[in-house]
């Protein structure tokens, strides 16, 4: 009988080892367009992201790049409407001046 209180893979992680892997997986993420706009915000904002933002850059970062490009460029909509303020603060993150 499994536990309840199993812990993720991202729970067991100190917090600079799970900003590290959320550094290292914005930047590779197959495509360069995504690369600059997931990478640039991860760098910009993850230090001062309380634990469930975290959770949900987490979450993002595993949809596919296709996806995440189509999304943050507005072709479609995430299926996930809990993405949505992420996704709009990257949005705005990559129209700054």
């Amino acid at each position: 009988m499994e536990n309840a209180t199993t812990a993720t893979p991202e729970s067991t992680l100190s917090h600079e080892a799970r900003l590290k892997r959320l550094r290292y997986r914005s930047w590779h993420r197959g495509c360069k367009e995504t690369d600059l706009i997931l990478g640039g915000y991860c760098d910009q904002h993850l230090e001062g992201m309380k634990a469930e933002e975290l959770s949900l850059c987490e979450a993002l970062l595993e949809e596919d790049d296709a996806d995440i490009w189509s999304w943050l460029t507005e072709k479609s909509q995430s299926p996930k409407s809990e993405y949505e303020p992420l996704l709009a603060k990257m949005r705005q993150f990559q129209h700054r001046p």
